[in-house]
């Protein structure tokens, strides 16, 4: 990977606000050299739509990239989207380009034709409605970078929050919270925090799976037979690792929690970010051999198409991948 190679935006769900928030950047000075794979025609009709006096130059699927792009200018990796593309009005028929252009994305980014990745929001049920299997972006890329264990990490200023398990039903993550997952998840949580974020030495706040850390075994036993035990061992190796701590106070000051907390699933450590920094947030994949970054929100197919949806994730996104393929 070059530093001087472009970022690269992956645009999608071409009927929600992923379009339109590449389009926005276009417009926006001082952002980092960057291209975005989507249909370069509806990019324009898009920008028709809004009003928005933007250039779409299509770049080939292959070769070096001049990302030199002229203000008001938006470099296209083009795919063509094969259904209809109204916006707020998803068609199925799109999913596998838009899974084409992300294995584009990756293979371009482990090739160093790009500097990392960004992607914009994808709608699972859609694509699963096509026939696809599909988790979400995390797995998907993990799958294609033939990473065994991606870990989500999201970010909104020095709150950092990673994931022990992604997108599982609520009855399955007993089940997945393994004392072996929970020692690579901390291994690649701490790796990461080292060679991504520069910190020399990383202090991590664990939280417990159940109310109260398990109420010493009267709400539950794996906190007390899993979390403690391995958490205890990275201490005793070394690490500042500490926990496991109820979630309701984990996140508070009183945690003294410094530079990430592990949350035990999605909706225990997501609610926190995003009330903390909704809009502004970045979900970093820890554990790959790229460099990924997104959104911290969905589609909005509501707002597709109105003007009227804040770039500022997606701004937020692109800055981090930058600053995450720096030279330490």
């Amino acid at each position: 990977m070059s530093e001087s190679a472009p970022l690269v935006i992956t645009a999608g769900e071409p009927a929600g606000i992923g379009p339109e928030l590449c389009l926005a950047l276009a417009m926006k000075a001082g952002t980092p050299d960057l291209v975005v794979v989507s249909d370069p025609e509806l990019l324009k009709a898009r920008a028709s739509q809004l009003g928005l006096d933007i250039t779409i130059s299509e770049v080939g699927l292959e070769g070096s990239i001049d990302s030199a792009s002229a203000p008001g200018e938006l470099l296209v990796i083009p795919f063509t989207f094969p259904g209809v593309t109204t916006c707020g009005q998803p068609d199925t028929a799109n999913a596998e380009t838009l899974l084409a252009g992300l294995r584009h994305a990756v293979a371009g980014c482990m090739q160093g034709r790009y500097r990392a990745l960004v992607t914009a929001p994808l709608h699972k049920g859609i694509i699963n409605e096509a026939g696809i299997p599909f988790r979400g972006h995390t797995e998907f890329l993990a799958e294609c970078c033939g990473a065994p264990l991606p870990v989500m990490l999201l970010a909104a200023g020095d709150l950092r929050i990673a994931l022990a398990t992604t997108h599982l039903p609520l009855r399955e993550v007993p089940d997945a919270i393994s004392s072996d997952r929970l020692r690579e998840v901390l291994r690649i949580l701490l790796h990461d925090l080292r060679e991504r974020f520069g910190i020399a030495a990383p202090e991590i706040v664990v939280c417990g799976l159940n109310p109260h850390a398990g109420e010493c075994g009267h709400l539950g036993t794996e906190d007390a037979e899993i979390i403690a035990p391995v958490v205890a061992e990275f201490a005793s190796a070394g690490e500042n690792v500490r926990g496991p701590l109820p979630a309701d106070t984990a996140f508070t000051p009183a945690a003294g929690h410094k530079d990430a907390i592990l949350a035990m699933y999605h909706d225990q450590g997501l609610p926190v970010l995003k009330y903390a920094g909704f809009g502004g947030a970045v979900n970093i994949t820890l554990g790959l051999p790229i460099v990924r970054t997104s959104v911290d929100h969905g589609t909005a197919f509501d707002l597709a198409g109105t003007g009227k949806a804040d770039p500022g994730s997606l701004l937020a996104a692109v800055e981090t991948a930058a600053r995450l393929t720096e030279s330490r």
